[in-house]
């Protein structure tokens, strides 16, 4: 290996001696001035001419033949076989030239040992949070200067740096963290010189492993559409290794992890899969363990024992409920019609045991029941329906049609839990006769037709649903009427009813005349209570509404209305009505309007009875005012006693007429005078009791306050 460095020296010599020529000025050639203990040094004096050509070493002669030799007349070499620290130093090359003249020229040669990082350790591993020293062993001659790279930036040597460089070239890096990680590079050179060398110093952190929850309980709700994931969030350098452990043997069908196991998903959701979940985090440092609980909870469930139940008025129902679900439900029973919760009491309508039960069972009793499990997992409901029979019909009426019986209800049966579909109507003439019906629909009208006119029959009505037939309503007697070309039923439009305060009116109209010109409508109406009587009127033929007023306060009406031509009667048209109750401001003005009717009622008596005593007896406040201003005679008083003078024994006032023998005092009394005695006194042709005759040559009476 030296014998081939030696010839690559001594050909680049020669190729040196070629470039500069003979006419060059003095020179000394050198491949590197600086050179490694051990290695060859090769030194070329080129003088530039003929000459004696010597060498010196720090102004010391080299006279050593082994190291000097002549290349030609112009140019000698030295060389030295194996440089050592001491063959460094400054080189003079002399030249006596043939000539006379005399030159030399000088170079200094460095010889060097190193730099050497010698057992120096390139990897280096601290746990996070400890200091951590890394050290550069370098040795090299003459002196080395250390120095410590990272990402190509020179590491500081100043104190307050948390990473930096020690006085004994060690590279000290305080708390280490995560990022102190990677590659550090401590550089040597030969001090003065460009001489350097570089060693890569690896650096790692390691961290124990630590596990993070997003949720330390999780709940779900099992079912064939739930899946749920468990997150296990883990940290550590190295990166930790993660396991599960399981309330149950892993099923790779039940139960799924992602690439580096963080997060397990758990599909289709069973009451099973209930439990303590833990993950474990494990490096070369440390393991760390993190527990999840999974709570799992059923839908509450509920199961009756029939869903549908008919059962006739009188008997006895019973439907038993069960209830499941985790945590276990609570069991109640509502009757969905009125929003009751059942409980368990001894009433008719009760639960025993989560069963429904009701005793003799009443058409109010029908509709739907639910069975419903509330817990906090949610709630389930089952309806149950309970069918039985309508009730018997309330607030019926009928009505005479011609040969015909017409029904009327104000409100429906109560249904009995289905729909009532029909309505059974039947008649007879008397109770020895079999009961005759027929079934006429919810939506059609409730007539009995083709019976015999002018005929007496007993009618009663009942409500069919699909459970059958519920109770007949009393028996009404009704007499049809006869069969001629009487006009249609008049239309009332129910849908524009007006009641206002305790008057009523509805428009009216009448579509056929039966081919006979109308003559009138008869209206009949009463209050809906057992006892009242029938009240009639009569409208003329070109009425468009009816109306009534000053009808009582709370009560309820029924009215009928029936067209009149030269045939006969329409069919009635039949409907209810209700005056609401009076209001409370209402009832104050009604009671002054009696105090104020009173009095003056009062003030007309007394100033009738103060007339007829001032003319008559020459008595009373009139009187007493005429003789202040007239004396002791009134005028005219003589002539209205002997019925002389233009009046014909009659003096008329304004509201009050006087006459020989009466008194008029409009619509209140009538007083008269038959043969020098008062008869009675009349109001609105009501002739006066016993005790009001008044007696002849007495005065009237006072009026009564």
């Amino acid at each position: 290996m030296k014998n081939q460095s030696a010839l690559i020296l001594r050909t680049a010599l020669l190729l040196l001696l070629l470039m500069y020529g003979t006419d060059a000025k003095m020179e000394i050639i050198t491949s590197n001035p600086d050179v490694p203990v051990g290695n060859e040094i090769l030194l070329l004096c080129k003088a530039g001419g003929d000459g004696d050509i010597t060498w010196q070493k720090d102004g010391e002669d080299i006279d050593d033949e082994e190291k000097v030799s002549k290349v030609d007349e112009t140019s000698s070499k030295l060389i030295i076989k194996k440089a050592t620290i001491q063959d460094a130093g400054s080189y003079t090359c002399l030249c006596e030239f043939d000539n006379g003249h005399n030159d030399k020229i000088m170079m200094q040669l460095y010889v060097h040992e190193g730099p050497s990082f010698g057992r120096t350790t390139t990897y280096h591993e601290f746990l996070e949070g400890t200091d951590g020293v890394v050290p550069c062993l370098v040795t090299g001659q003459p002196a080395v200067v250390v120095h410590w790279l990272r990402d190509k930036q020179e590491i500081p040597s100043n104190g307050g740096r948390r990473v930096r460089q020690l006085p004994d070239n060690t590279l000290l890096i305080e708390k280490v963290k995560r990022e102190d990680a990677g590659t550090y590079v401590c550089q040597a050179q030969i001090r003065g010189r460009p001489i350097y060398q570089q060693l890569s110093v690896s650096v790692v952190v390691n961290a124990p492993p630590t596990v993070h929850l997003k949720e330390e309980q999780k709940k779900v709700l099992a079912g064939p559409e739930t899946n749920v994931s468990l997150l296990c969030l883990v940290d550590g350098l190295p990166k930790p290794n993660i396991t599960w452990t399981m309330p149950m043997t892993i099923d790779p069908s039940h139960h799924h992890f992602n690439s580096d196991r963080s997060q397990l998903t758990i599909t289709s959701v069973a009451r099973a899969d209930y439990g303590e979940y833990i993950c474990t985090a494990t490096n070369k440092i440390a393991e760390s363990s993190a527990t999840i609980m999974l709570h799992v909870f059923e839908a509450p469930e509920v199961f009756v024992s029939a869903e549908q139940q008919s059962v006739s008025v009188g008997q006895r129902v019973s439907v038993s409920c069960n209830v499941s679900g985790h945590p276990q439900p609570e069991l109640h029973w509502l009757n969905k019609h009125n929003g009751r919760t059942l409980d368990s009491t001894s009433a008719r309508v009760r639960v025993v045991d989560g069963a429904l039960v009701i005793e003799e069972v009443m058409p109010s009793d029908g509709g739907l029941y639910s069975c419903m499990a509330v817990s906090v997992s949610g709630n389930a409901s089952r309806d149950v329906a309970i069918y039985t029979e309508p009730s018997m019909p309330h607030y019926l009426s009928v009505s005479p049609g011609p040969a015909s019986v017409l029904f009327a209800l104000k409100t429906l049966p109560i249904s009995g839990g289905t729909p009532i579909t029909s309505f059974i109507l039947q008649w007879r003439q008397s109770a020895a006769e079999q009961w005759k019906e027929i079934a006429a629909p919810v939506s059609g009208p409730l007539a009995i037709t083709n019976l015999k006119q002018y005929t007496t029959y007993t009618v009663r009505m009942a409500a069919s649903n699909a459970v059958g037939v519920g109770q007949f309503s009393d028996t009404k007697a009704v007499r049809t009427q006869g069969i001629q070309g009487e006009p249609d039923s008049p239309v009332v439009s129910v849908d524009r009813m007006k009641i206002e305060s305790n008057s009523f009116s509805v428009p009216l109209k009448q579509i056929d005349d039966g081919g006979s010109p109308l003559m009138h409508f008869n209206i009949r109406y009463r209050q809906d209570k057992e006892g009242t009587e029938w009240k009639e009127m009569e409208l003329p033929s070109n009425t468009d509404s009816i109306s009534l007023q000053d009808l009582p306060f709370g009560s309820d009406y029924q009215l009928e209305v029936t067209a009149v031509n030269a045939n006969g009667t329409s069919v009635p048209a039949t409907f209810n009505f209700t005056i609401g109750e009076q209001p409370v401001s209402s009832r104050s003005m009604t009671k002054g309007s009696v105090v104020g009717i009173v009095m003056v009622i009062f003030l007309l008596v007394f100033l009738v009875v103060d007339v007829t005593c001032c003319y008559r007896n020459h008595c009373g406040l009139l009187m007493s005012i005429s003789r202040k201003l007239f004396g002791q005679k009134v005028p005219g008083m003589k002539m209205l006693e002997d019925g002389e003078g233009t009046t014909n024994g009659e003096v008329k006032l304004k509201g009050i007429s006087i006459s020989r023998g009466s008194i008029q005092l409009a619509g209140v009394q009538t007083l008269t005078k038959e043969g020098g005695q008062l008869t009675e006194v009349t109001c609105d042709k009501a002739s006066l009791t016993k005790h009001e005759k008044i007696q002849p040559g007495r005065d009237l009476p006072k009026a009564d306050a």
